[in-house]
Formats: C-alpha cells, sequence, structure tokens
C-alpha cells in the first residue's frame, strides 16, 4: 500500500500523503470524479486524492462534497473541514472534524527560488537568512527553504478558501522554530495568528495549518 506519510494529529485531525502507483482504474471503482479532468495525470492526481480522503477517515462521506467557485472542494454545512494538494507522483490530503484546515505539498525547484521576491517580504528575506551565498537555515538544499516558506503560504491560503490573497504582504511568516518543525504566522486579511507545520522529505515538501 504506497501510503507514503501519514499523521494523527489528534482525535479528530489526520494527514497523510499517497504515492500514486496504481492505475486510474483503481482509483475510479472507489470514488467519484467531480470535475472533468481531461489530462491522465492531473486525473489521476484529483482521484488519488479523493481516495485519501477516505483512507485517512472511512466514514469520509466524499459523494457529498461540492466545488466551491473559488474551485475548493467543500462538504455542505461544513460537517467535515478538508484539504488537498497534489504534486508530481504524490497526492495529500488533511482532514479533521472540527478544525478548519489547509494544506500543501511541493517538489523543491529552483523556479520557486527565482520568483521568492515575489511571495516573500524583504522581511522575512531577513528572518529566514535568504541571501546569496548564506547558509541555508531549513536545510542543505539550494531550494529546500523557498520551497518549505511558498509551500507554508500556500497552506494558509488554502485554510482561508476564499481567495483574494496577496501572499507577500497578507501571510506574514514570522519565526522559524526548528525544534518544532513549526514557522509562526499572521495572516492579515483576518487578523489571524496561525502555526504552520512542515516536513521535509528527500524530494517532496510538506505544510499544514489548521485553525
Amino acid at each position: 500500500m504506497p501510503i507514503f506519510f501519514q499523521h494523527q494529529i489528534n482525535d479528530t485531525t489526520r494527514l497523510g500523503i499517497w504515492k500514486i502507483e496504481e492505475a486510474a482504474e483503481f482509483f475510479q471503482g472507489n470514488v467519484p470524479q467531480h470535475r472533468d479532468v481531461t489530462h491522465p495525470h492531473k486525473r489521476l492526481q484529483h482521484l488519488a486524492g479523493r481516495f485519501l480522503l477516505q483512507f485517512l477517515f472511512p466514514d469520509f462521506p466524499y459523494e457529498l462534497v461540492q466545488i466551491a467557485d473559488t474551485r475548493k472542494p467543500f462538504l455542505p454545512d461544513e460537517q467535515c473541514h478538508f484539504s488537498i494538494s497534489h504534486c508530481g507522483d504524490y497526492a495529500a490530503a488533511i482532514v479533521s472534524k472540527d478544525k478548519r484546515v489547509g494544506i500543501d505539498i511541493e517538489i523543491p525547484v529552483d523556479k520557486i527560488a527565482a520568483i521568492m521576491y515575489k511571495f516573500l517580504s524583504a522581511k522575512e528575506h531577513e528572518i529566514f537568512n535568504l541571501v546569496p551565498g548564506a547558509a541555508d537555515k531549513l536545510s542543505g538544499n539550494t531550494y529546500q527553504t523557498p520551497t518549505i516558506l511558498w509551500s507554508a503560504k500556500e497552506s494558509v491560503f488554502k485554510w482561508y478558501a476564499n481567495g483574494g490573497v496577496d501572499f507577500r504582504r497578507q501571510i506574514q511568516l514570522l519565526k522559524q522554530n526548528q525544534d518544532t518543525e513549526t514557522i509562526d504566522c499572521f495572516f492579515s486579511k483576518n487578523n489571524t495568528q496561525l502555526t504552520i507545520h512542515y516536513r521535509s522529505f528527500d524530494q517532496l515538501v510538506l505544510a499544514w495549518t489548521m485553525s
């Protein structure tokens, strides 16, 4: 079974990463496809993400999932909160029965490092020591730190779920706590203090937040 990573956050909240090794038919036999996805690999990611929801919580009512105008999947009456992310051959999901959640996975690449000035403020560059020639504060991989910070902000964007967010100004990363693998964050759009959790694997970065 290709469950790559799973984490029981508490009694009501779980997350996992699925390494996609199956054909689409495997997932199609277990979960419905809620929107038209014509690209074969994107369709596979889409199906794997929804399959993972029920893997985490067997009673998850995936047949009730709807898609909002912001393209975020949701359940009517917020009977359960969830977030899904896809990247390469991986799908990630977080499900909570009582907390608002957001999750993101990314593969570290130079493209993210090249545009970090677009989503990180000057203060964040200073906090995370993102200057030419400086040692990477979060890991030894040249692209790992920018990817972690991008993924952290993406998890907040998905947690908020209403769109219209200025990543550089409104998602403010304040401090990294290496011992707990967390980042303190202030989301100024609705004046919320958040804790973003992250994990760094060999070729994959995971970030999630909840409140």
